[in-house]
């Protein structure tokens, strides 16, 4: 394990320095000057030469991303040309928020998920196959905002119960916290939890039919232990997978369920800089979140081994 861990952190590295490239690269193609907005409405051409070499924007693009990229590997990700703010700080500041959302959406997903789907796949052809299966494809086919305005509509307008939108902190009030977090925990959840449950299923049905499972069976061994203990667990590789990948969407902004409940997180912050042509905050946004994508990916290999004995071999 440790000889497959050192390879793959070795691959780790240049896929970071081409994410980096292609992240500097794609940002100079879009339209605006920084130096322009930062100078206000007189643009001054002084002010705008001077901006302009303070930001290092009149050098050449490969020392430009050299700076950059030495900034990032010491901390410094830039600093935003809207509120004079470091980048750096403005993730610090959001990225609990999101974590703390896409922590609750996946723990959501996954108690309703992994369980609907093993249950359709034990009772395959019975009246709660066809449950989980309606549950599934209502799940993925709902729109995510959608979802959202009618909860709203629902237990904010209609009942009162839940507020429609807005964050406070959980170290200032825990029950208002999660009384704002449990509605757009729950549409980011259900969509995904209705992916996990036909991943499950699948993963189950083929598992059900193997060798093994029918020697637990012969055995005598009850059909809790067989699920639970032999089917589920050689199972839990292409699920382990796709809950590391949804993760890292999560955690990378969940755009519109954070527009539609105003959550202040990495989604409206990232949204905000494009309309704002806030290209550091931007740069860095991207590249916390394609490194966090990088991060869970290696975190899912290492879990496929403490899951599946036969992978250590």
């Amino acid at each position: 394990m440790t000889e497959f861990l050192i390879k793959r952190i070795a691959t780790i590295i240049p896929t970071l320095i081409f994410v980096s490239m292609l992240i500097f690269g794609l940002q100079q193609l879009l339209p605006g000057d920084p130096a322009k907005i930062l100078a206000g409405e007189e643009q001054d051409p002084s002010v705008i030469a001077h901006l302009r070499e303070k930001l290092h924007l009149d050098e050449p693009l490969p020392l430009r991303y050299a700076y950059w990229v030495g900034g990032a590997l010491k901390g410094d990700l830039g600093e935003s040309v809207r509120n004079q703010q470091p980048v750096l700080e403005l993730v610090l500041q959001k990225l609990p928020v999101t974590v703390q959302l896409a922590t609750m959406a996946m723990f959501i997903a996954l108690v309703i998920g992994i369980p609907s789907g093993i249950v359709s796949a034990v009772g395959r052809g019975t009246w709660w196959d066809t449950v989980a299966n309606v549950f599934a494809l209502w799940g993925i086919s709902t729109p995510i905002f959608w979802l959202g305005i009618l909860l709203i509509l629902l237990f904010s307008v209609q009942l009162g119960w839940l507020p429609a939108s807005g964050y406070v902190s959980p170290f200032e009030d825990l029950g208002a916290n999660l009384a704002a977090m449990i509605m757009p925990a729950f549409v980011l959840g259900n969509a995904i939890a209705a992916v996990l449950m036909r991943h499950t299923r699948s993963a189950m049905l083929q598992v059900m039919s193997a060798d093994y499972v029918r020697t637990a069976r012969a055995k005598g061994l009850s059909e809790r232990v067989v699920v639970l203990r032999h089917a589920l667990r050689n199972a839990l590789v292409p699920i382990i997978t796709l809950g590391a990948l949804e993760l890292g969407t999560l955690l990378s902004g969940a755009v519109l369920t954070e527009q539609v409940f105003t959550i202040p997180g990495f989604g409206k912050l990232i949204v905000d800089s494009v309309f704002n042509r806030d290209y550091a905050v931007v740069q860095g946004v991207v590249l916390v979140t394609a490194t966090t994508y990088i991060v869970l990916n290696l975190l899912a290999d290492v879990a496929y081994f403490a899951v599946n004995p036969r992978l250590r071999k």
